[in-house]
């Protein structure tokens, strides 16, 4: 007899999981760079704009698909029209890509949280620290099985007394710390003087506006939102009958944007404050090399401590996700092959501990090894978030055009309650490849060198 399929308790079980997947790295690490990088307010706008409109046909979508066919990505597309089954393949690629690199960075946050919790917050701040950290075979490697382990135990314990009771704990720990960091930092700016940094972030200045502001915001909002790599489709397939999916879905929405405004509000403000906006690097050189620094300039008792509390928020948010990218391969391969959640679970914990080495291991003894001139782990990066998930999105909606029609995901929306903004989701739906596509080959032309910093530039 086949087994039934497991669910979340209730709304408050699937928003909080599905929160967890939306808010991680992407919000606390890509967000704020980007915003520093695309003008700070005009792209924290351009960014609002995108999520309530493309972002939210996008993410009820594919809940709806999940929740339609009660299967993940390659059974539901498989179900809605065998010959596009193709299209749940690639969306089941993209996290068996993403969680091993993924979980090399949440390595790295594990380590920095030891040496903040150990005091060590003159050490992280000297230079050159973090590549030496990174670049070191053993402790890389070591602390990526660490983070990647501990994800393995809870999605091992399944959807309801892992995946669920995990999430209820973590997010709103992870919502109370970004709200206290984030008014530590203005209180703090605000005392100094220093409102450079929250004005930069805050204001909209139309004069930074270009394409890349909307290409630049468009990425990010896969990355943060878990789009279009199977893991809205993969817990929509969880998620009752009974339960409202168009709020649901705008609870997710408030809570990635809300976190990922905060992580922009305690990051930002913070950095020009102490180094000026020169100070707002790409990536790592971020999290990993700038804020040590910033919290070092605290002192040794309150840098250690707001270091070691912002480093806690950073691991909560970065396993929440990083569970949500593992549950969705093991979802997708107990689906396809009727495999035993522990034995599946061993599978995708070995398969992402062999794919990851290359990215542990990219900065160090494998740093020569750099495709598109790019050290490996930003190239999964790129292939990844850049190429490969707006391919799926794109497959999605024409799926949702024109084979099964946007009326079958409207009767499933509407099925838990009255569909409020259909006219929006009728809409964008069709619009959203267009746009989808123009983000796809900018994100390819800026990777050969092409650059578009100028263009539509006001």
């Amino acid at each position: 007899m086949e087994k039934k399929r497991s669910s979340f308790t209730g709304k408050l079980g699937f928003v909080l999981a599905a929160a967890g997947s939306a808010v991680g790295l992407g919000n606390l690490w890509r967000f704020p760079y980007l915003a520093a990088r695309h003008g700070g307010g005009i792209f924290l706008l351009v960014y609002l704009i995108l999520s309530v409109t493309f972002g939210f046909t996008l993410m009820i979508t594919e809940i709806a698909i999940g929740r339609k066919t009660g299967l993940s990505a390659i059974g539901a597309f498989q179900s809605i029209r065998k010959k596009w089954s193709f299209v749940g393949y690639i969306a089941a690629i993209v996290p068996a890509l993403i969680l091993p690199y993924y979980s090399v960075i949440g390595g790295w946050v594990i380590k920095y949280l030891t040496v903040f919790v150990t005091g060590g917050a003159g050490t992280a701040a000297n230079d050159g620290y973090f590549e030496g950290f990174i670049g070191s075979t053993g402790q890389s490697l070591l602390f990526f099985a660490v983070f990647m382990g501990i994800t393995a135990v809870v999605v091992l314990f399944g959807v309801e007394k892992g995946v669920e009771k995990v999430s209820k704990l973590m997010m709103p720990v992870l919502a109370i710390l970004s709200v206290g960091i984030a008014a530590f930092v203005c209180i703090s700016n605000g005392v100094q003087g220093k409102w450079e940094g929250i004005l930069y972030y805050l204001k909209p200045d139309f004069s930074n506006f270009s394409i890349m502001t909307v290409v630049a915001a468009m990425g990010q909002l896969f990355y943060s939102m878990s789009l279009a790599m199977g893991i809205m489709i993969t817990y929509g397939s969880y998620m009752k009958k009974d339960v409202s999916l168009e709020s649901s879905a705008h609870q997710i929405e408030f809570f990635d944007m809300g976190i990922a405004f905060l992580a922009g509000l305690m990051i930002v403000p913070s950095v020009v404050s102490y180094s000026g906006i020169e100070g707002l690097g790409k990536g790592p050189g971020l999290m990993f090399v700038t804020l040590p620094k910033v919290f070092n300039e605290m002192g040794p008792v309150l840098g250690n401590i707001i270091g070691a509390v912002f480093f806690v928020l950073v691991f909560f948010a970065a396993l929440t996700s990083s569970i949500s990218l593992m549950e969705t391969v093991v979802s997708i391969i107990q689906d396809k092959f009727r495999i035993e959640r522990r034995v599946t679970c061993i599978i995708v914990l070995c398969g992402a501990l062999a794919l990851g080495i290359p990215s542990a291991l990219g900065f160090g003894v494998w740093s020569g090894f750099a495709p598109l001139g790019m050290d490996i782990l930003s190239f999964f990066d790129f292939l990844t978030n850049s190429v490969m998930m707006p391919i799926v999105a794109i497959l999605t909606c024409i799926v949702v055009c024109w084979v099964m029609k946007p009326k079958a995901v409207v009767e499933e929306i509407s099925a838990s309650g009255k569909f409020k903004q259909e006219k929006l989701f009728r809409v964008m739906i069709y619009v959203a490849p267009v746009l989808l596509l123009a983000i796809l080959a900018f994100a390819v032309f800026e990777a050969f060198g092409i650059t578009f910093g100028g263009f539509l530039k006001f």
